[in-house]
């Protein structure tokens, strides 16, 4: 490795650590994402951790949650991730698992790139820099590396069908399934290496038995990682919150729209941040193959391009209503989300944004301009940072405002197993994250008899409001409190001056579940025709919310 090289990994090194330290040195005060992170994923772990059910049968349950949330909802206890949070403070852990996500990231980039992609040792920057920007791309942080760790899988699957027989390839292997997804990325993953053994195997390059045990030895060790996903997806005969998940329902025209908007902004769970600067590097690119008729020697990029596009097709036309007749027939394509192929985008996107940084670099006289994008990219990233981007969201310690649900706690004063509560314009992950027993819930996985019977909670309420009745009736995930006059909001800060004046809720239906207490928001001004009392309001420094705690007479 030459002297510069090394030097050029140090400085991506550093700028990587750089990106990092505002969590590590803010904590508790910093700002992070929000949607499907402090909202949920978040105080999942804590609830797990303080369960007592880490290592729970497969028909376990949480009582803290729905009077009994499976424990196979809350994923498995041989996710790294899961560890980290029962180990350190919750700040320490997201450091630690940002840290590990993003540095794994750089490697599996850099590795792929240098092996099988940009081999010429002039272009080495480009292997370098590229790889720092897929590393600081803001992906979904409970994601951890399923799909940033798939250049690394990527690299070693390669070098095990070019025959290589290195340990590491199988340690990459091996380790990959304990720090990511199956569902959430690698299912995907796997489906499209197996696309590229049966593509060899029918261009005449053998069957090549060790790259396809190679993929079926990965895909077993997700199967037995992810036993619980596994044992509620092929053998739970419980009709769960995602047998109503409902996806077909958009006409023609939106999809196309959808297609678009996909491809060049991409999608919140696999941030790319590629419609600025790396959409224009490829559609260069491709002028500079059209032009200079390099279609052959540049395959490799046009192909990914031609796939990146097809994965927004994809993800768009999974949402037409003409797969209708299908979800009826075949239940599955309700349940499993095959819309994830987009998944595949964030690798594909960066690979083709290095493939085109060369071609422009070989064939334009203005040699800068291909460091002015690789630059212009890491700076685009940075602006991404949480910091930054969350920056008018509560911080994590406003957001759980432990001290304020304490007083709470203090005030109501019974052991919080004996009673339930439930929350109006908050998250009932912050109840949750302060060990409240809830009969609200944000999770994907839960009995479909509980749905229904929460539901008579809000029955009147979802009758008024056909946007929040679809979203409660055709999905459910988010099993909330749903109201009339808020919608789907559901962070109503201590400076709101929102009221609810018209609210309808069956109380009776609510007492029955075990809840005793409300937590809202904002205040309910005809509490009395709804039989709640109002005890006490709830506000300190410290804390994004006032609560407004009520009593159910």
């Amino acid at each position: 490795m030459r002297l510069n090289e090394k030097k050029q990994l140090i400085i991506a090194h550093i700028i990587i650590a750089i990106y990092l330290l505002p969590l590590l040195i803010l904590g508790e005060n910093a700002h992070i994402r929000v949607h499907d992170n402090l909202d949920s994923n978040i105080a999942w772990y804590k609830v797990l951790s303080e369960s007592g059910q880490m290592f729970g049968s497969i028909s376990a349950t949480i009582p803290q949650v729905i009077n009994g949330l499976p424990r196979n909802a809350l994923g498995t206890e041989y996710s790294i991730i899961v560890w980290l949070y029962h180990l350190f403070p919750t700040m320490l852990a997201y450091f630690l698992s940002q840290a590990i996500s993003r540095f794994v990231a750089f490697w599996g980039m850099y590795l792929l790139l240098k092996k099988h992609f940009i081999l010429q040792r002039e272009w080495t920057f480009i292997n370098v820099w590229v790889a720092l920007a897929f590393a600081l791309t803001p992906f979904w942080p409970s994601g951890m590396l399923s799909t940033l760790g798939m250049p690394l899988a990527l690299w070693a699957f390669l070098n095990i069908r070019n025959r290589e027989r290195s340990w590491k390839n199988y340690v990459a292997l091996t380790l990959l399934p304990l720090y990511s997804s199956f569902v959430l990325g690698f299912f995907f993953f796997l489906a499209a290496v197996g696309l590229l053994w049966l593509v060899d195997l029918l261009r005449g390059r053998g069957v090549n038995f060790r790259f396809l045990l190679s993929i079926v030895y990965m895909t077993v060790l997700y199967m037995l990682v992810e036993y619980r996903l596994v044992s509620s997806f092929l053998f739970s005969t419980e009709p769960n919150s995602r047998d109503e998940y409902f996806h077909a329902r958009l006409p023609l025209w939106r999809v196309i729209r959808l297609t678009f908007k996909n491809f060049i902004l991409g999608h919140t769970h696999v941030m790319t941040v590629h419609g600025l600067v790396i959409l224009p590097v490829l559609l260069l690119a491709l002028y500079i193959i059209f032009i200079r008729k390099l279609w052959k020697k540049e395959k490799a990029f046009w192909i990914l391009l031609v796939i990146n596009f097809v994965l927004s097709t994809w993800y768009a036309f999974w949402f037409y209503k003409g797969w209708y007749p299908l979800t009826v027939r075949f239940h599955v394509l309700d349940t499993f989300n095959f819309a994830r192929f987009h998944f595949l985008r964030p690798l594909i996107i960066y690979l083709g944004f290095a493939l085109g940084l060369k071609i422009m670099f070989e064939h334009i006289t203005l040699k800068p301009i291909v460091h002015f994008f690789l630059v212009a990219q890491i700076i685009l990233l940075f602006a991404f940072n949480d910091e930054i981007i969350h920056h008018t969201k509560p911080t994590v310690k406003q957001f759980y405002a432990e001290e304020l649900f304490q007083n709470i706690k203090d005030y109501i004063g019974l052991p919080v197993e004996d009673y339930r509560v439930a929350s109006i314009g908050i998250h009932p992950a912050i109840s949750q994250y302060n060990g409240f027993y809830t009969l609200d819930t944000y999770n994907n996985f839960y009995p479909l008899t509980y749905k229904y019977t929460f539901r008579k909670i809000i029955e009147n309420e979802l009758a008024k409001n056909k946007n929040i009745r679809t979203y409660f009736d055709e999905w459910g995930g988010r099993c909330y409190l749903f109201t009339d006059e808020l919608g789907k909001h559901y962070m109503f800060k201590k400076n709101s001056k929102q009221k609810l004046k018209n609210l309808e809720l069956n109380t009776e239906a609510f007492k029955e579940m075990g809840g005793r207490f409300l937590f809202s928001a904002i205040p309910i001004k005809n509490a009395e025709e709804n039989h709640l009392q109002l005890e006490k309001t709830f506000t300190n420094k410290d804390a994004a919310w006032k609560i407004y705690l009520y009593k159910a007479r």
